[in-house]
């Protein structure tokens, strides 16, 4: 059998990890223009720190004196083209992560993409750092990505900036040019905040101030790029001086006389006997043990995960927060918040998403969209959407409370992703800025006759039969008639039509998508009202997005949306066209029509499918009731 022993290169591996397992880990990001020399910077960073494994470079060391090159000419040669090949096949579009280290620090470099349209990869990769190094070519001075790129280091609330202008050697090494180039960056560092920059002149290709000053550069005397890595202040100090924050992520369940639940430390420290708060319910207990795979410890700090087992049968579940007794964080349902938009389809108001701050994920509402912020001037503009890669400040509305800090205080309990509801993507991601002061002001208020008492009295199940389809599926038609037959045998009803409600609720909408996605949403609102007050209820609306159709359906309870595809083919419906609205639309006059310029996304898997090519409107309205039947909808109990 091999052993470390018995292979020299397993053994100086082994060897190597141990000599750095303790040190202390930088986590930073490298961003800027196309072709600054971001790969260039981290192959010297990676060939210069000896990274982890002296024998392969001493390897390729005897390789370069082979072929009569210089030593270490050919190492990093090497190690440049392999970066290069990266680039040049597109791989650094998503973001790549890598390690080395000093004999000081262990560090994670983040090589984000330069290109405008690749912001969200920046946000990614600048979301862990607790360092950003920005390139600048010094032959061209502060650009609009370098403004971009700074305006979201100091939005992602990093706190320190190294300004590495780059390509020094093809300047002449002119201490005027970083002079200039400096004046002009710091002076928009000034108006972004930026708490902590350094500027170091330097070239990733000879290696000019990276580990070692250069004599090129005789008039700086500022830190190398390597020592200040090495000697920076990182977060991880600060955020153990924090207010105790363990997010639950998992929950084991009562096991004889174990119930422990785990999590990583975010924020602050935890020790044995502590006297803690589960939010967002506010329970209170202590900390009994806190329990690691290495045995159980007497204090636990962030970034160390554990599991702890509590004095008190307090119901604790995954999402949930535990933080100190006497240092709680905030709670509310309501928040202003900075949200970087990463999806193709656009951030519109009104629409609903899954929300996953820390370990718990809940419904969020955009309501409304605030402004969208010009990166260049830092000048706020009025929005009605935000595209792929804008970045604004929206409110959110959430389906619960939940425990928070502002983003600025603590980046785990204030920062959070939007996904979308349907696809699972990440969609958005954002900083939680505070709580909307009507989150604390406005409180349910408990009612003595619910819905369960009015359905009684009425004697049937309340729900919504949501009618979806093209203009002129017939939705109007088939809904009137299934109204008729319910009101025929005394069922409780009431009817919502797309058009009728236009002429009053919702008179201020017009047709574009976000107004589309805001009249849905008052209707959906309207429906779950009428569904409280025991009714069945029918909604004729095109309805034309999923997002949409599925935020109604989550208002309302188990059973209760029933989604009612009026299955019209286009050609059916413009050969109709009772309106005359697809002549209209196919001459330019309506804008946003759905089928002709604007998308309709057809259910996926509705409760019934009504196909008008084969059906009449009343057979249709027979094949409603029957379902409804089935269901036992019109019988309560």
């Amino acid at each position: 059998m091999s052993t470390a022993a018995s292979h020299p290169d397993l053994a100086t591996i082994d060897a190597a990890i141990r000599a750095h397992v303790g040190k202390s880990l930088l986590r930073f990001n490298t961003c800027g223009s196309v072709d600054d020399g971001k790969s260039t910077l981290i192959g010297r960073l990676l060939f210069e720190s000896k990274a982890l494994f002296d024998d392969q470079l001493a390897a390729l060391e005897a390789d370069s004196k082979r072929v009569g090159t210089r030593p270490g000419e050919l190492d990093f040669a090497l190690l440049l083209d392999g970066l290069s090949a990266e680039r040049e096949q597109g791989i650094t579009i998503d973001v790549a992560y890598r390690f080395f280290a000093s004999d000081k620090r262990n560090f994670i470099v983040a090589d984000t993409p330069g290109h405008e349209q690749y912001t969200r990869n920046m946000v990614t990769g600048a979301s862990t750092a607790d360092l950003s190094v920005i390139l600048i070519d010094a032959r061209k001075g502060v650009l609009t990505q370098t403004r971009r790129h700074s305006f979201l280091v100091s939005l992602l609330g990093i706190r320190h900036v190294v300004l590495a202008v780059n390509k020094m050697d093809l300047v002449d090494y002119s201490q005027s040019v970083f002079t200039s180039i400096e004046a002009d960056y710091r002076k928009f560092a000034a108006e972004l905040g930026l708490p902590a920059v350094t500027c170091i002149p330097i070239s990733g290709v000879k290696g000019d101030n990276i580990v070692r000053h250069s004599a090129a550069t005789p008039w700086y005397q500022g830190p190398t790029l390597m020592g200040l890595l090495d000697d920076v202040e990182i977060d991880e100090t600060r955020v153990r001086e924090q207010p105790l924050r363990l997010p639950i992520q998992w929950v084991n369940r009562p096991n004889q006389d174990f119930r422990g639940f785990a999590g990583t430390i975010v924020g602050g420290r935890l020790r044995k006997g502590e006297a803690i708060r589960v939010q967002p319910s506010g329970r209170t207990s202590r900390v009994s043990r806190i329990v690691t795979l290495d045995g159980d410890l007497e204090e636990a700090v962030a970034g160390q995960s554990i599991t702890i087992t509590i004095d008190d049968e307090v119901d604790i579940s995954r999402g949930d927060l535990v933080v100190a007794a006497k240092e709680p964080a905030e709670i509310a349902d309501q928040f202003e918040a900075t949200v970087v938009w990463m999806n193709e389809a656009p951030l519109l108001r009104g629409r609903d998403y899954l929300m996953k701050i820390g370990t718990k994920t809940v419904g969020a509402t955009i309501s409304p969209l605030k402004y969208k912020i010009n990166v260049n001037t830092l000048e706020h503009v009025a929005a009605v959407k935000f595209e792929l890669n804008d970045i604004g400040v929206v409110n959110l509305q959430l389906d619960r409370p939940i425990a928070f800090d502002p983003y600025q205080v603590n980046r785990d309990t204030g920062g959070f992703i939007l996904v979308d509801r349907v696809s699972n993507d990440t969609v958005g991601a954002g900083m939680l800025h505070f709580a909307l002061r009507r989150a604390h002001n406005v409180q349910w208020q408990a009612l003595d006759v619910n819905k369960a008492a009015r359905a009684a009295m009425k004697g049937q199940k309340p729900c919504v039969l949501w009618y979806t389809g093209l203009s002129g599926a017939g939705k109007s038609t088939i809904a009137n008639l299934v109204d008729k037959k319910l009101h025929s045998t005394k069922r409780h009803t009431y009817l919502l039509d797309g058009d009728n409600v236009r002429h009053g609720m919702n008179k201020d909408l017009g047709f574009t998508a976000a107004d589309r996605v805001e009249n849905i949403r008052r209707i959906a609102e309207m429906s779950k009202v009428l569904v409280d007050a025991g009714l069945i209820v029918s909604t004729a609306f095109i309805s034309p997005f999923r997002a949409e159709r599925d935020m109604a359906r989550a208002l309302l309870g188990a059973g209760e949306f029933i989604e009612i595809f009026i299955d019209t083919p286009l050609a059916t419906a413009e050969q109709r066209d009772p309106k005359g609205l697809y002549q209209k639309a196919r001459r330019g006059e309506l804008k946003n029509f759905t089928g002709i310029d604007s998308p309709y996304e057809a259910p996926e898997h509705p409760d019934v499918r009504i196909d008008t090519t084969s059906l009449s409107p009343e057979d249709a309205a027979e094949t409603i009731f029957a379902f409804l039947q089935s269901r036992g909808i019109l019988d309560f109990g």
